[in-house]
C-alpha cells in the first residue's frame, strides 16, 4: 500500500504536486499518467526514496518513508528504473540474485531458501529457460522481464516501475502489462508503473493515476474512461481547475 498524507512536491519555485491525498492499494495495477514534465518521474523518485525534497507524509505498507532506514525501505520497495539494462558476461539468474541482497549476510551469501526465491521469481515471468544466459544476449523485453523478477525476488510488497515500455514494440508492450496485471493480482502486490502508453493504462490496468498539476487524480481504470478526464488533458494545451 502507498498512500499519500498531504503531499507537496517541486523544483524551483514551481508546484509540481499540491496537497494529495490518496491511496494506492494491495493486490492492484495502477498507471500513472500525465504530460511530459508534469512530474511523474519525480513522484516515483520520492516513492523510492531518491528525492526528500517534499511536504507531507508518503507511507509505504503502513510505515513512513522518512522512519525507514535504506535497508528497510529495500525490504518494503523495489523499483525498477526506465534505463536499459546490459550486463555482459553475467547470467540472468546471477542479476536476479541481485534482489536478495538486503537479506543476505554481511559478504552477501545466499542460502538455499534465497536460491528458491530467485528461481521462482524467474519462473514467474516465464524466463526459467533464459537463467544461464547473459542479457547482453538478450532482446529488450527479455531484459526487462529479468530485471522484473529481480523485484519480485526482492520480495517487497511494493514495486515501482519508471516507463517501464519505453523500448519495448507494441505487442512486447502488452504482453509485460498483462504480466503486471497478473503479479499484482495473484501476489497481492501493489504495482505502480509511469506510462505513455494511454491505451495500456486504460484497457490493463485497474486503476489510473493522473497528474494534472498540481493535481493527482486517481480512479478506477473503468470510471476514468467515463469521465473524459485523459482526453482533456491531452487533448488541450493547458487544463486548469476543470476538475
Amino acid at each position: 500500500m502507498i498512500r499519500f498524507k498531504d503531499f507537496s512536491i517541486g523544483y524551483g519555485s514551481r508546484v509540481l504536486l499540491d496537497d494529495v491525498n490518496t491511496t494506492f492499494r494491495k493486490g492492484q495495477l495502477t498507471a500513472l499518467i500525465g504530460r511530459n514534465g508534469s512530474g511523474k518521474s519525480t513522484l516515483m523518485r520520492a516513492i523510492a526514496g531518491l528525492n526528500r525534497h517534499y511536504s507531507g507524509d508518503i507511507i509505504l505498507d503502513g510505515k513512513n518513508i522518512r522512519s525507514l532506514s535504506p535497508g528497510g525501505l529495500a525490504k518494503v520497495l523495489a523499483f525498477v528504473t526506465t534505463e536499459r539494462t546490459r550486463i555482459p558476461n553475467m547470467r540472468c539468474e546471477d542479476v536476479v540474485a541481485i534482489g536478495r541482497a538486503p537479506y543476505t549476510n554481511w559478504i552477501g551469501r545466499m542460502q538455499d531458501v534465497d536460491r528458491q526465491i530467485v528461481m521462482d521469481a524467474i519462473r514467474s515471468v516465464g524466463m526459467e529457460s533464459y537463467a544461464e544466459r547473459t542479457m547482453d544476449t538478450m532482446s529488450d523485453g527479455e531484459c526487462q522481464r529479468i530485471m522484473i523478477a529481480r523485484a519480485l525476488a526482492q520480495d517487497t510488497p511494493i514495486i515501482l516501475l519508471d516507463e517501464p515500455t519505453s523500448f519495448l514494440d507494441m505487442p512486447n508492450r502488452y504482453e509485460l502489462c498483462t504480466l503486471l496485471a497478473r503479479l499484482a493480482h495473484e501476489q497481492g502486490k501493489c504495482i505502480l508503473f509511469s506510462t505513455h502508453e494511454l491505451d495500456i493504462a486504460q484497457s490493463l490496468t485497474d486503476n489510473i493515476a493522473l497528474i494534472n498539476s498540481p493535481e493527482l487524480i486517481c480512479s478506477s481504470s473503468a470510471e476514468m474512461k467515463e469521465t473524459g478526464y485523459i482526453e482533456k488533458l491531452f487533448s488541450l494545451n493547458k487544463w486548469k481547475n476543470t476538475i
